[in-house]
């Protein structure tokens, strides 16, 4: 009875992504689903940088090893529709499936998230593969709905019949730079990631993947392990030498779970890209 239920489990919660993020998650299916040992990659943060998505596409490519990569926002400089076609250009380079998540950089100022809903279908979703559960949320606009916060304890509650418990959203809960637990390229509400933050303790999540702020940072909200990554192709952000650009490999061998930074060699972004991003990190425009 309780493979029945896992397996209606996995259903309902794919059925959530349509579009194209739902076509992947079917060809991510069709691989062996009771696997304890495997790996996947997160990026996140590659749009103005193509050259170096393309450089670690080829990279991922070379490793058999990885079963599928996601994305985790900020995909295209805007949101607008001729720059979502350069980006398939690129992933279609992927032998592996390419999950792509909503950042604040798909939302064009004249038609909210019309784009990317269009392309990729939901921006809240859920999937399983093997022994994990993996959760994204949408952050895109800072901050989180009050149904978005019935929705992510639904699937946090269903993550319990898993081994391991992964959530992707592209902003993070604070911005380490400032402080601990403070605001800055963060979401807005500090009460609301107080609000994430204790969901997260909760049902012990495993990782909470983030990106938005263009650097790597590793480490712990309360109880809640946190990876930021934002290193796969924006304009970097250098802070205690972690500025580089990069993508993880998560390694998962049963409960065992090991996060390896792939660094990419490229040169960085010039003065005035660097220049541009600062004063829009300052006035908090995308």
């Amino acid at each position: 009875m309780k493979k029945i239920y896992i397996v209606l489990i996995i259903l309902s919660s794919t059925i959530f992504a349509n579009g194209y993020n739902q076509r992947v998650l079917e060809t991510i299916k069709q691989q062996e689903q009771n696997k304890t040992e495997f790996s996947f990659a997160v990026m996140g943060d590659n749009r103005d940088g193509n050259n170096v998505l393309e450089k670690i596409i080829y990279q991922i490519n070379q490793d058999k090893n990885i079963s599928f990569v996601i994305n985790n926002g900020d995909l295209v400089p805007d949101g607008y529709e001729k720059e979502f076609d350069k980006y398939f250009k690129i992933i279609s380079k992927s032998k592996k499936p390419f999950i792509s998540i909503i950042g604040n950089h798909e939302i064009p100022w004249y038609d909210g998230k019309t784009n990317y809903k269009d392309i990729f279908g939901k921006t809240n979703f859920a999937f399983s593969f093997g022994n994990s559960y993996f959760i994204i949320l949408d952050t895109s606009k800072k901050k989180i709905s009050n149904k978005q916060f019935e929705c992510l304890e639904k699937e946090l509650k269903i993550s319990q019949e898993y081994t391991n418990r992964f959530v992707l959203t592209h902003v993070p809960l604070y911005d380490p730079r400032k402080g601990k637990y403070k605001k800055g390229h963060s979401l807005k509400d500090l009460s609301q990631a107080k609000k994430l933050n204790d969901m997260f303790d909760k049902y012990n999540v495993t990782m909470l993947f983030c990106s938005h702020i263009h650097f790597y940072y590793r480490g712990i909200w309360q109880k809640t392990p946190f990876i930021i990554t934002g290193g796969a192709g924006a304009p970097l952000k250098n802070y205690k030498n972690m500025g580089f650009y990069h993508y993880i490999k998560v390694i998962v061998n049963n409960k065992n779970v090991k996060y390896k930074v792939i660094k990419i060699k490229y040169k960085k972004a010039n003065f005035l890209e660097e220049t541009i991003q600062s004063i829009k990190d300052i006035l908090d425009i995308n």
